[in-house]
């Protein structure tokens, strides 16, 4: 396919982009059968049940990506009529056009176009979720260091510091550091959390968080009363966790978060070398 027209297509299927309130893009079927070269709405419908069908079948709900609505339209005499629409998700889009007639070169274009649209949306909603997770074990880090230094501040020492956010884990995964790493294949030279999902890292970090407000709102003066505290409010939080289905012992381990955060960086720095102009 000719580079112009390639263009030009990419140029047309996004001008007729829309967007809900909520910030979900979407395509008018009416506006797509155009789009994809089908004449007959009455065909058109026999491709959109068939991707109706694709989308059960990749077990997501139609619903979610295909809303009946209806609309006005004006006739040639100026009157207008009310006639069906239906909103169409961008993986609803790329359902169609993987259902619609291959000899058409707006299918064909079409079909490479909302795959690669969808996988760059999954790989937006990937990196944000990494880079969630990468702020959530900062936050962590700097959390577990203000726990030492009022340890240090109200007992004059921190030495069983380590024990005491090990009782941690034990309280809130219901079994050791140890035992988890063994679980999780964490190198004995790394820290748990550098393994643990999103959830446990903001899970640990909560726990932390009560320990050193009620370790200075109580004046506890000794590592045995903090490290009782400590545990006290991750029990709280296992049991929270509990309550709502999730067993963080059962949980399967996050990629090592020094990888996640060396391809972030990496990302970073591609992007500050090649930076897009107003004229690209």
């Amino acid at each position: 396919m000719d580079r112009q027209v390639i263009l030009q297509l990419t140029e047309t299927f996004e001008g007729h982009a829309q967007q809900t309130d909520s910030g979900v893009e979407y395509w008018l079927a009416r506006d797509l059968q155009v789009l994809l070269g089908y004449a007959n709405w009455v065909n058109f419908q026999n491709v959109l049940g068939k991707a109706r069908t694709a989308c059960e079948v990749s077990e997501h709900d139609p619903a979610d990506h295909f809303a009946e609505v209806s609309k006005m339209v004006e006739l040639g005499s100026g009157a207008q009529r009310e006639i069906d629409d239906v909103m169409l998700t961008r993986f609803a889009c790329y359902l169609v056009a993987q259902n619609g007639d291959p000899s058409k070169p707006e299918i064909a274009f079409a079909q490479s176009y909302f795959a690669i649209q969808t996988r760059r949306a999954e790989l937006i909603e990937q990196r944000i979720l990494e880079a969630e997770r990468l702020t959530a074990r900062r936050k962590l880090t700097s959390t577990e260091k203000d726990l030492s230094r009022v340890i240090y501040e109200q007992t004059g020492g921190n030495q069983d510091f380590a024990l005491i956010r090990s009782k941690g884990d034990q309280a809130l995964f219901g079994r050791s550091t140890q035992a988890m790493k063994a679980q999780w294949k964490v190198p004995d030279s790394r820290p748990l959390a550098d393994f643990a999902p999103t959830i446990i890292l903001k899970a640990k970090d909560f726990a932390t968080e009560i320990t050193i407000f009620n370790a200075r709102a109580h004046g506890m003066a000794s590592e045995a009363r903090i490290a009782a505290e400590h545990t006290t409010n991750n029990q709280a939080v296992r049991n929270t966790l509990l309550g709502r289905g999730i067993r963080p012992e059962a949980l399967p381990p996050a990629e090592d978060i020094r990888k996640v955060e060396r391809r972030l960086a990496s990302d970073e720095r591609k992007t500050q070398s090649k930076p897009k102009r107003l004229d690209d």
